[in-house]
């Protein structure tokens, strides 16, 4: 590091932002195949793993709010991926589930993962000692 603190290059926060930036540009190509936008990748990732989930459960785990997943959700559903209904038990709640077309996809999820494995150009290990760095700084943050 410089002596200069206040550099670019010696900015963390820069650096996970480019970091990101990348990602996505790596990304987009690959998710292309599935049509879908890196956001809605999350979600469907999100589902492969539940199943179904309610509206609010996603916007927790994903850190969004209900005005920014419900257009993203209105776009998976047209494209046939997820349905969405009033929950039975509180109609207040709305709950997301794969359809078989949006749970079929999930194999073609795992060659991206592959893709981007590559891309990354690091061991397993590395990759996982790099991510467990990441959640640890983001609960940091968030506890600040």
């Amino acid at each position: 590091m410089t002596t200069n603190a206040l550099a670019l290059d010696n900015q963390l926060c820069f650096a996970i932002y480019s970091a990101s930036h990348a990602f996505t540009k790596v990304y987009k190509p690959l998710l292309a195949e599935l049509d879908v936008t890196y956001p809605q990748y999350l979600v469907l990732l999100f589902l492969w793993e539940k199943q179904e989930a309610r509206v609010t459960d996603i916007c927790v785990a994903l850190g969004l709010d209900t005005g920014t997943l419900s257009p993203l959700l209105k776009r998976l559903e047209k494209t046939g991926y997820i349905k969405r209904e009033r929950s039975v038990a509180d109609e207040r709640q709305v709950v997301v589930q794969l359809t078989p077309l949006g749970q079929s996809r999930r194999k073609v999820a795992e060659g991206i993962l592959q893709e981007i494995g590559k891309a990354i150009g690091c061991s397993f290990e590395e990759a996982s000692v790099l991510l467990g760095s990441i959640k640890d700084l983001k609960q940091r943050l968030s506890a600040a």
